[in-house]
């Protein structure tokens, strides 16, 4: 849950109440950048030292950016429509729509000189006004200005100009203002590009340092723009033919839509520019105008590349979200082409195999580096939850402290059995205890046999070496952890009590 950073100022509502909005939240991804809730209150200290307007990536104004993707959105939604089917008849609503976007846009560009910067390294963020002007003027300043051209205010002020106009001029000068309007409004699509960089901050000042998020965003950014090609595409037919005013062979006069609503028009549209990206051609089988060829043949050419992306990040998408089952994939054709190789027999190759994906169930974890990377508490804790219920259950083990069960259990070493394989032999050497987590074993003797099942033990030859007095054999599929006189003599090194409690 986020709250102000800690040092916030409290008390009555005032200008150090505007400014602490500036400042970066406590939330996940403030401390997953710098660490700590002291980092983030030294950020905080950092940016008011400055006594300068601007606004921290990580602080709540940040956020305006998902207003912004709305907007943009719906933008990028009507702008089309309006120019290829409302014929200048948009309404009083979506020209108030338009400046009010247009306002906004125009903000957003002033802010932008303001905004801090996350560097791609992860340390502080950019604060210096300099470095933040420099970057923006170099990056995205000018396609900014161009997505954000004021359109909505030449409208509205060549639609007051209209009305105060004599009847006389009214008509001629609605055609050249429609005309003039359509093909300035056109600079508006260039918005597109600042979705996709909407979408790339929202990622980035959002609590999105969860791969389930990031793979949302990535999904949602892809279907966006596939629907904005389809969307786009559907205008675009229509838009054609109005520009050369529906000639008698143009497929808008062949359906009959000279008359129809703007939602008819639409769908017709959208319906020919799919079965030209799907490349099935179904509903239009009548041949193309002069101007209608170059639209069909950009449709079908846009329909492949968009077949492209959204099988590469489809591909790419299943390749990061699975990347332990994909190593395993890769260890396990190293594997067959190396028993290939060796030329080995084909049931001691099906053995092998059927031992690989046992071990590691379709995933693949070196279990010894996981624990390396945390800390030494968070492993003894790991492994007194697998191991500490299987050392307990041996009689030398009942007396002895918490401390000397998490060494022994720190020692542990996992393994896996397949059926009716010999895990020791009788007259062995005994080097070894044997804990089974799942599974079940015979113990054999020329004079008995026995059972053991989860949670059993044998092999219990730790303070002196001897031989084996049996010979143990997996039944099933065994999990086991063992632990070796080794091992067990270097935890007695380390606590010299515990052999008063052996």
């Amino acid at each position: 849950m986020e709250r102000p950073a800690p040092g916030g100022g409290r008390g009555r509502f005032s200008w150090d109440c505007w400014r602490n909005l500036l400042l970066p939240q406590l939330n996940r991804q403030s401390l997953y950048v710098y660490g700590s809730e002291v980092a983030v209150e030294k950020e905080c200290i950092r940016q008011r030292e400055r006594g300068v307007f601007v606004i921290h990536p990580f602080s709540p104004l940040s956020y305006y950016i998902m207003c912004m993707v709305a907007i943009t959105f719906l933008n990028l939604i009507g702008i089309p429509i309006e120019i290829a089917f409302l014929d200048g008849q948009s309404g009083v609503g979506w020209e108030g729509f338009n400046v009010f976007s247009d306002t906004l846009f125009l903000i957003d560009v002033g802010l932008n000189f303001r905004m801090g910067i996350i560097p791609e390294d992860g340390e502080a963020a950019i604060l210096d006004l300099k470095c933040i002007r420099q970057n923006y003027l170099k990056s995205w300043f000018v396609p900014d200005m161009i997505a954000a051209f004021p359109v909505g205010y030449i409208i509205l002020i060549a639609d007051l100009q209209y009305h105060s106009d004599s009847p006389s001029s009214k008509a001629s000068k609605m055609v050249r203002i429609l005309m003039f309007v359509r093909i300035i409004s056109l600079v508006r699509l260039l918005r597109v590009s600042r979705l996709v960089r909407f979408f790339n901050e929202v990622e980035k000042v959002s609590n999105a340092n969860l791969e389930v998020v990031r793979v949302f965003f990535r999904i949602l950014s892809l279907f966006m723009m596939i629907f904005l090609l389809c969307h786009w595409n559907g205008c675009v037919q229509y838009f054609v033919p109005m520009l050369e005013e529906f000639p008698t062979d143009c497929w808008v006069r062949r359906e009959n839509l000279m008359n129809a609503t703007v939602g008819e028009k639409y769908s017709f549209g959208v319906f020919r520019a799919l079965s030209h990206m799907t490349a099935i051609s179904y509903g239009s089988s009548e041949t193309p105008t002069d101007v209608e060829l170059w639209i069909v043949m950009t449709s079908i050419v846009s329909g492949a590349l968009m077949y492209t992306v959204l099988v590469a990040n489809t591909v790419a998408l299943m390749s990061d979200a699975d990347i332990p089952a994909r190593i395993y994939k890769s260890k396990m054709n190293d594997l067959e082409d190396y028993m290939i190789f060796l030329k080995l027999p084909k049931a001691l190759r099906i053995r092998i195999s059927n031992y690989y994906q046992t071990r590691h169930q379709g995933k693949w974890y070196d279990e010894k580096d996981v624990l390396n990377w945390v800390s030494s508490s968070l492993k003894e804790e790991i492994l007194m939850i697998m191991c500490s219920r299987l050392v307990r259950k041996v009689p030398m083990f009942h007396k002895c402290e918490s401390s000397i069960i998490n060494a022994i259990a720190s020692e542990l070493q996992y393994e896996v059995f397949q059926e009716g394989d010999v895990i020791i032999r009788q007259n062995t050497a005994a080097d070894r205890m044997f804990f089974i987590e799942r599974g079940q074993v015979v113990v054999e003797t020329d004079c008995f046999q026995q059972e053991l099942s989860d949670g059993d033990y044998f092999g219990t030859c730790l303070l002196t070496r001897g031989r084996r007095l049996a010979t143990v054999r997996a039944q099933t599929i065994c999990q086991l952890f063992f632990l070796s006189v080794e091992s067990f003599h270097r935890v007695l090194e380390d606590y010299p009590e515990a052999m008063k409690e052996l």
